[in-house]
Parts: structure tokens; sequence; C-alpha cells
């Protein structure tokens, strides 16, 4: 199943800088990890905002959740989830 996730994050102004860089490199790294084994195919940067629009190719709703509630970042972020389905003009 396809979903168009955006995620908007909001670190603590508090959050002392050494501790945003190592949950951010934590992030990366698992993100990544969803992205070599195809889960996360699709990563996009809204620009000026820290936020992004992914697609992730996963089996079902359970897995989705899964995965982003697992994120490093999650318990900063808003996330907003649009279940995708084939459309009949696409040629893909």
């Amino acid at each position: 199943m396809l979903f168009l996730v955006r995620m908007d994050v909001r670190l603590p102004p508090s959050m002392p800088k050494e501790e945003a860089d190592a949950l951010k490199a934590t992030e990366k790294a698992y993100s990544q990890g969803l992205q070599r084994q195809g889960k996360w195919p699709h990563l996009y940067r809204v620009v000026g905002e820290y936020a992004n629009y992914s697609i992730f190719d996963v089996a079902d709703n359970d897995e989705l959740h899964t995965l982003l509630s697992s994120l490093p970042l999650f318990p900063y972020m808003e996330i907003h989830v649009t279940p995708l389905a084939r459309h009949p003009s696409s040629i893909h």
C-alpha cells in the first residue's frame, strides 16, 4: 500500500544542540535503512520549513504506524497520512 505522509518537526527551543544533533543523526540512520529496504522510496524536503513529504510503500496501516512511531523524532512531529490508490489515467 502506498501512503503520502507529511511530517512537520518541532523540536523544543530549549533542547540542547548536542541532544538535537544526536537525535537527528539517529533519525537519519533509521530513515536511510527504511529507504534501502524499499519501504520509504521517496523523501522530499519542504522548502523553507522543517518538514518533508514522503511516500511509503508498506503492507498495511499497521506497518506504517509502526514505522512512523519508531522514528526517533516521532515525539516532536506532527504527521498527516494520506492513503494513495492508482489513478485510472496513470500510464504506470
